[in-house]
């Protein structure tokens, strides 16, 4: 740290002109920004943008190649992450970095416990020192409690408590919410509003710009590793955002295509998932239909897919796919009948990280492109081709390994892979999760091609603004019952928060006979 003496009005943060290189890539280009003491600062843009490299920075994780850091006027250099815990900055990552194999007290002083003279650990001031950590977030659980035994939503809070036990000025949140449920994300809402008025300032990154509109006292996008933009609190708008993001406007988003629609393709009878077996689910969807199913957290959407899938086949009724009756005991039926998903963990149950590309892509399809026992590997290799080229999958080669793609190219892979199969109906479980907004926009022209091919599509959202943007008709659950549908004159947010949270319509469950 220099001998500069800050001015009173020193920025309680402030970045300039910071580059990082990589080989082949420059993930940051001069890229400059402050932050202000108790102040909500979001970090938008598309994946790839230089986020996650300029946070790693601030966090000690990395070191520019050039520019300067400046904490409340002082020129300061962070080389590693002990050192940003020393000036007071905290990192909370999308994938929490906690031991669940240990208590929380453990967790909130590991690798900073307080030691006797002897050396030994003083576990009666840990526990007292973390019971006042845990009394700043709002959490009641015992500070003896393991980690493993909480939800992803107090694990947060349990990150977020480390942070405060070591005083930390500034809080890097990066997708706090992606793993939440509503209930969990009003409970972080609430937490950072009390942050803020005890002046610790936030910097949050969110794909989610619905809780940047929320949470935001001002808004930075990064584009290309570059400074792309900057607006006020006033100013935010969705337009705004995106059109700093990706150089389009927000409306060039949703361009739904009139279709006509054709006989029902998929019909849900009296059917019982094995999670609500209380319920009967009854819903028609028709070729080239693409309807969206809302629902909070803990809704019963995912259940009802994966039973559509045959992943957890029906306890009672059955599943027709152009009007016979095919309910599926197992995910090979389901493919057979011409039934598709594409799950909401991409990462654990939609690809193998491991393999390439095209080997994550051929995969449905190999018992079908085998000629005697045989795998056909021209075939294979057209398929492949096909699909990387029709999903605009970003790779250098179909044999990269899936896992080094971005988030948004991994999803692709998902969809293509079935799309080799030529589905009847396709399934999709938060389609867009996890993934920025060039890339979603890519995922909903897609949709439309396969709704005016005569694919029905049934797809499961968190994110009202894709309900509201794609549903030709919504579906909504509440507690694994669907409580009605919204045909898209009728669809807003208070139609489906309504539905959503257990008021029921006096309507059919179905309109699509």
């Amino acid at each position: 740290m220099n001998a500069e003496t800050p001015s009173s009005d020193s920025p309680s943060l402030e970045v300039k002109n910071l580059v990082k290189r990589f080989p082949g890539a420059i993930a940051l280009g001069g890229v400059s920004m402050t932050h202000q003491e108790g102040e909500v600062l979001a970090v938008i843009g598309e994946n790839g943008a230089g986020k996650s490299t300029l946070m790693k920075i601030l966090a000690g994780v990395q070191e520019p190649d050039e520019g300067e850091i400046f904490l409340r006027g002082n020129k300061v250099r962070i080389p590693d992450p002990a050192s940003a815990t020393e000036h007071g900055i905290a990192l909370i990552h999308q994938e929490l970095n906690l031991a669940d194999n240990l208590d929380i007290a453990s967790n909130i002083f590991l690798g900073r416990e307080p030691r006797g003279k002897l050396g030994w650990i003083r576990q009666s001031e840990i526990r007292e020192k973390a019971a006042e950590a845990l009394e700043q977030v709002g959490l009641k659980e015992s500070v003896r409690t393991l980690v493993r035994d909480l939800s992803i939503g107090r694990q947060q809070m349990v990150e977020i408590a480390k942070a405060l036990s070591f005083d930390a000025r500034i809080i890097i949140m990066d997708e706090p919410t992606s793993s939440l449920s509503q209930y969990e994300t009003e409970n972080l809402f609430q937490l950072i509003h009390t942050l803020r008025e005890r002046g610790v300032g936030i910097i949050y990154i969110s794909h989610r710009l619905g809780e940047v509109k929320e949470l935001a006292d001002r808004v930075v996008a990064l584009r290309d590793g570059q400074n792309a933009g900057e607006i006020s609190k006033e100013e935010i708008s969705s337009d705004r955002m995106v059109q700093m993001m990706v150089g389009r406007e927000f409306s060039q988003f949703y361009q739904r295509i009139e279709r006509p629609l054709g006989d029902v393709a998929l019909e849900a009878r009296d059917l019982r998932t094995p999670t609500f077996p209380q319920h009967a689910i009854n819903f028609k969807i028709r070729a080239g239909e693409v309807v969206g199913l809302a629902g909070l957290v803990g809704a019963g959407r995912t259940e009802m897919l994966r039973c559509l899938f045959g992943m957890e086949p029906a306890t009672g009724g059955e599943i027709m796919v152009n009007g016979e009756n095919v309910t599926p005991k197992n995910p090979i039926e389901a493919i057979r009948a011409g039934i598709s998903l594409a799950p909401e963990d991409r990462k654990h149950h939609g690809l193998i990280l491991e393999m390439t590309v095209g080997e994550n892509l051929s995969l449905p399809s190999l018992k079908r492109d085998q000629n005697k026992g045989f795998l056909n590997r021209k075939k294979e290799k057209i398929l492949i081709d096909q699909m990387i080229d029709a999903m605009s999958v970003k790779t250098q080669s179909h044999r990269q390994i899936i896992q080094y793609l971005s988030g948004g190219n991994q999803q692709k892979v998902v969809l293509g892979k079935w799309l080799g199969m030529n589905p009847k109906v396709l399934l999709l479980d938060e389609p867009t999760r996890g993934i920025d907004v060039g890339a979603k926009q890519e995922i909903y022209k897609l949709m439309e091609k396969l709704a005016s091919e005569g694919v029905a599509i049934l797809y499961a959202s968190s994110e009202m603004e894709e309900i509201l943007g794609m549903a030709d008709r919504a579906l909504v659950m509440h507690e694994g019952r669907l409580t009605g549908e919204l045909s898209r004159d009728e669809i807003s947010e208070e139609s489906v928060m309504q539905l959503a949270t257990g008021q029921t319509r006096e309507t059919s469950q179905s309109t699509a006979e």
